[in-house]
């Protein structure tokens, strides 16, 4: 059964212009939330990390996903593995420090020993136990992927692959060759908000103008373009203003660091936001890419982890400083998280019901009825309202197609978990 009721499902899942926000109890309802844990960040793929970042056998990194401690390790035959962080002893977390190098690990509390492949090696005083063996007690294996240099997790042994699961996403961004990207800085926020109010503001510049007059003097918010998407995204691109270069202070310029590689003449003149369903958002600059992984603490509390992506032969230029890059985004981050923490405080109210989207939301609209058709489970994707050009008026003219219908999808209902065909 479908946790929202046929009446919001259906007032969401109308044509934008016509359609309602997600109800309230969607925000604030901790069986909702208990619900896209078990079906969404359980099942689903989500990103947890870079290759780079356990890039030599016995380098590893700490991770989490669905509440779950992880340990993602570069093994000696060069294979990235994830693992519960979990002695399969005593259930003492095995591994202590965020990130490193190993030989092996060694449980801190009773001293059994796992090497990098998972495998128990060393259990002192177990040799008289029954129906005990070392081949049988190693530490739990958790399904891992990589795609564009990122790492993906699902905690669900069915769940489809990856590029199934990706769908055209993969050759929509083929031109780029993400894996040479590096993390030049990396910081974690602390949001008072759900997750879904943080993926609506990113899916959106109808809020730029008064609120982040910096960015919106770089890419006005009335200049770019919607994708559709046959898998589980939604995305488009932003129309670099004047003279900017990238998103920057100081005017949007690159101080010289230079695109990468892939980049058109046109993608120059662009920044490509994206939401990878179902808690990344990627952001392709010029010069980089910023990636920001939500972390869901509760109803109404996020962890939001942001990752500032530069060419590793860019990083390695003699001088290299992106602090104009860092600032600008840390700014806007804190921007944002200020108005997603007052929207919860505000939603909690009885008065509010569910909202309307302005005609400038198109895309907040199309993480809704990802939400929708995936608390739904019914196997209908609601297709999206694409703008080819945000600044195209009136509607339904020169290139905007914003009749929503429903298909089939590729995705089975949850709890089948069949390959997309």
């Amino acid at each position: 059964m479908a946790i929202l009721t046929p009446a919001e499902l259906a007032s969401i899942r109308r044509p934008y212009r016509a359609a309602s926000l997600l109800p309230r109890r969607a925000y604030h309802d901790p069986e909702i939330h208990e619900f896209e844990r078990r079906e969404w960040f359980h099942r689903d793929w989500s990103i947890v990390g870079r290759e780079s970042d356990a890039e030599a056998p016995g380098e590893y990194f700490l991770a989490e996903q669905d509440g779950e401690p992880l340990v993602v390790v570069r093994a000696r035959d060069g294979v990235l593995r994830a693992f519960y962080n979990v002695c399969q002893h005593r259930g003492t977390a095995v591994v202590e420090e965020q990130c490193g190098k190993a030989v092996r690990f060694q449980c801190p509390y009773h001293a059994w020993i796992y090497d990098l492949d998972g495998k128990l090696i060393r259990a002192k005083h177990t040799e008289d136990l029954d129906d005990f063996s070392f081949e049988t007690f190693g530490l739990r294996a958790v399904r891992l992927a990589t795609w564009q240099g990122f790492v993906f997790v699902s905690l669900d042994p069915a769940a489809p692959e990856l590029s199934h699961f990706l769908a055209d996403l993969v050759p929509h961004w083929n031109r780029f060759d993400f894996g040479r990207l590096r993390s030049a800085r990396q910081v974690r926020y602390d949001v008072g908000s759900n997750w879904k109010f943080i993926a609506e503001n990113y899916s959106e510049c109808y809020h730029c103008p008064g609120l982040h007059p910096q960015l919106n003097k770089l890419t006005p918010y009335d200049l770019g373009g919607d994708y559709e998407s046959e898998g589980p995204w939604e995305g488009g691109w932003m129309e670099l203003a004047g003279n900017a270069e990238t998103m920057a202070l100081a005017g949007g310029h690159r101080d010289g660091r230079p695109a990468i590689l892939g980049m058109t003449p046109l993608d120059e003149r662009r920044v490509y936001y994206y939401v990878l369903w179902p808690n990344t958002f990627i952001s392709i600059h010029p010069d980089y890419v910023l990636a920001h992984r939500l972390v869901a603490r509760g109803v109404e509390r996020t962890t939001v982890v942001c990752d500032w992506l530069f060419d590793s032969a860019t990083t390695a230029l003699p001088g290299f400083d992106a602090s104009d890059a860092y600032d600008f985004w840390d700014m806007t981050n804190r921007q944002d998280w200020h108005v997603c923490e007052l929207q919860q405080q505000g939603t909690k109210s009885r008065s509010w019901v569910s909202g309307r989207f302005s005609n400038q939301e198109a895309s907040v609209h199309a993480f809704d009825l990802m939400c929708a058709d995936h608390y739904a489970n019914d196997g209908i994707e609601t297709r999206r309202t694409v703008r080819e050009r945000y600044d195209t008026l009136p509607p339904k003219k020169r290139g905007e197609r914003w009749d929503c219908d429903r298909r089939q999808v590729r995705r089975p209902p949850q709890g089948s978990r069949r390959p997309k065909t």
